[in-house]
C-alpha cells in the first residue's frame, strides 16, 4: 500500500511538472493547431510512462523500454532548459520590454538546446566507456605487488537498455589492458537471471591472470540477488560474500576481500553487509583490498583495517545537475579520495540505470595501478 502511494505521488508530480512546461512552451512556440496536439500528446505519453522505467523486469524484452528510457532522459533537459528560460526572461523584463519575437525565439531555443544535449548525452552513455587510468600509492606494498593492474567496473545495469553486444564491446576493451585482476562492483543486472542470462554471458568471457571478483549492488536486490549469485559464478566469478579470497602474484600475497551492499540486509538476513567479518582472517601486514558497492561503507571498511576500498553506485550523479543531490547523499562522488589511512576510489560506473544518458560524469573503465608509496 505504502509503495502503491508513493507510486500515485510520483505520477502526479511528473504531471504537474509536464503541465507546466506545456504551459510555458507550448503557446510561445506558436505551432498551430498540430503543435498542439503534437507537442501536448508527447508531454501526456511523457508524463504517463516515465514512472515505468522503475518497472524494470517489466520492461525488459519490451519495445517500450527504449521509448520510456529515452522519455526520461529529454525530461530532465527538458524541464531544466525549461526554468531557465522562465528565470532568464524574467531577469530581461526587469531591465527592458519583452518582445513577441523573443519569448518565440527562445521557446523554439530550449526544443533545440534539448535535442542536442539528449543527443550528445546518449552518445555520452552507449559508447565505449573511456579508461581512466589512476595510480594508488599503498604503504608496505610488497615489492612484487608494485605495478599490479585492477582494472574496475562497476553499475553496469544489464537490463532493458543494455544488453549482450554492449556488454561485449567492454569486455573487449577490458580485455585489452591486459589487467591483473578485474573487479566488478555491484549492480550488474536490472531484473531476473531468466530475463538476462544470456545478455551477462559476455562476462565469461573476462581475461585477467588472478580472475573476476565481484559482489552484490542494491540493484541485484532488487530482482533475486541469490540467483544472481549462483549465476554470476557459473560465469566463472568469484563472488565475495562479506569474506575475503588470496592472491597469491610472483611470490607475495593479496587479500581481495568483498561485501554486500548496505541494503542486503533489508532484502536477504545472512547477507547484512559486514566489513570486519571480510577482514577477520586476513593476517596481519597483508595488503587489503575491499570491493564494497557504496563508498558509504568507508568508515567501517577503514575501521576493520583495508587500504584500499573500490565502490560504484554513484554514477558521478549521471546527468548534471542531479549530481548535486547525489553528492549530498554520497560520503564520495567520484574518483580518488581518502578515509582516514583508508584510500577510497568511488568510480562513475560503466553502464547507467534509467535514462540512456550521461552528462556531466561519463561512464568509465578504470585501471588501478597498485604502487609503494
Amino acid at each position: 500500500m505504502r509503495h502503491h502511494r508513493s507510486f500515485l505521488r510520483l505520477r502526479l508530480l511528473l504531471l504537474v511538472l509536464h503541465g507546466y512546461i506545456g504551459w510555458r512552451l507550448l503557446p510561445d512556440l506558436s505551432a498551430g493547431v498540430w503543435g498542439w496536439l503534437v507537442g501536448g500528446g508527447y508531454l501526456l505519453a511523457s508524463a504517463i510512462m516515465i514512472p515505468l522505467v522503475v518497472r524494470v523486469t517489466w520492461l525488459n524484452g519490451r519495445w517500450l523500454a527504449w521509448p520510456v528510457a529515452l522519455m526520461a532522459g529529454v525530461f530532465s533537459f527538458l524541464l531544466q532548459l525549461t526554468l531557465l528560460r522562465d528565470i532568464l526572461l524574467v531577469g530581461w523584463s526587469l531591465v527592458a520590454a519583452l518582445s513577441a519575437l523573443t519569448v518565440h525565439v527562445s521557446a523554439w531555443i530550449v526544443l533545440a538546446a534539448t535535442l542536442l544535449l539528449s543527443g550528445y548525452a546518449l552518445w555520452q552513455a552507449r559508447r565505449v566507456p573511456r579508461t581512466v587510468e589512476i595510480s594508488v600509492p599503498l604503504a608496505d606494498l610488497p615489492p612484487a605487488l608494485e605495478g599490479f593492474v585492477i582494472v574496475q567496473l562497476s553499475d553496469l545495469h544489464v537490463g532493458p537498455t543494455i544488453k549482450r553486444n554492449h556488454l561485449q564491446r567492454i569486455v573487449e576493451r577490458v580485455n585489452s589492458l591486459a589487467p591483473d585482476l578485474v573487479a566488478i562492483t555491484g549492480d550488474l543486472t536490472d531484473g531476473r537471471v531468466a530475463e538476462l542470462e544470456n545478455d551477462v554471458a559476455p562476462l565469461a568471457s573476462l581475461n585477467a591472470r588472478h580472475g573476476t571478483f565481484c559482489v552484490t549492488g542494491n540493484h541485484e536486490y532488487y530482482s533475486e540477488a541469490e540467483a544472481w549469485i549462483a549465476a554470476f559464478r557459473r560465469l566463472g566469478m568469484r563472488v565475495l560474500i562479506n569474506e575475503c579470497d588470496y592472491v597469491e602474484h610472483d611470490g607475495a600475497a593479496l587479500a581481495v576481500a568483498g561485501i554486500t551492499d548496505l541494503s542486503a540486509g533489508y532484502y536477504v538476513a545472512s547477507h547484512r553487509s559486514d566489513p570486519a567479518a571480510a577482514a577477520r582472517d586476513i593476517p596481519s601486514g597483508m595488503t587489503r583490498i575491499l570491493l564494497a558497492h557504496q563508498p558509504n561503507s568507508a568508515p567501517q571498511a577503514a575501521e576493520a583495517g583495508f587500504d584500499l576500498q573500490l565502490s560504484g553506485h554513484t554514477h558521478g550523479g549521471q546527468l548534471w545537475p542531479w549530481s548535486l543531490l547525489a553528492r549530498r547523499a554520497n560520503r564520495f562522488l567520484a574518483g580518488l579520495g581518502k578515509e582516514g589511512r583508508m584510500w577510497v576510489y568511488t568510480s562513475r560506473g560503466t553502464g547507467y540505470w534509467g535514462p540512456p544518458m550521461r552528462f556531466g560524469a561519463p561512464a568509465e573503465i578504470t585501471r588501478i595501478r597498485l604502487t609503494a608509496a
